[in-house]
């Protein structure tokens, strides 16, 4: 998971995404066990960024399961990954970060 985790963080940083941020959620009650969080500088940016992250995950067996596209606010979901390319008014609006952090602990 780490290789996956790290492929796509360097993907991102690579084309100038900014404020990239892997939250990990594998002992919390949520749908994924991880979730990136990258900021966009343009609504051009986030497509361009979805479109490198297609190109260069493909080969290595990522599968998209679903992409919801939008100028603000882009979803990715490969499964056990969501990835979530946002605008910087969006991504301080929705404050995913406190949301997630605010999860409850699965309980074995």
């Amino acid at each position: 998971m780490n290789t996956r985790l790290e492929n796509i963080k360097k993907i991102l940083d690579d084309k100038k995404a900014e404020n990239i941020e892997i939250i990990d959620l594998t002992s919390k009650d949520y749908i994924v066990d991880y979730v990136v969080i990258a900021t966009t500088l343009n609504p051009k940016h986030g497509f361009a960024l979805l479109n490198y992250l297609r190109t260069d995950l493909k080969p290595t067996g990522e599968e998209f399961l679903r992409v919801d596209e939008d100028d603000e606010w882009t979803i990715i979901d490969l499964g056990d990954v969501f990835i979530h390319l946002m605008s910087e008014k969006y991504r301080v609006k929705y404050s995913l970060e406190e949301f997630l952090s605010e999860l409850k602990t699965t309980e074995n």
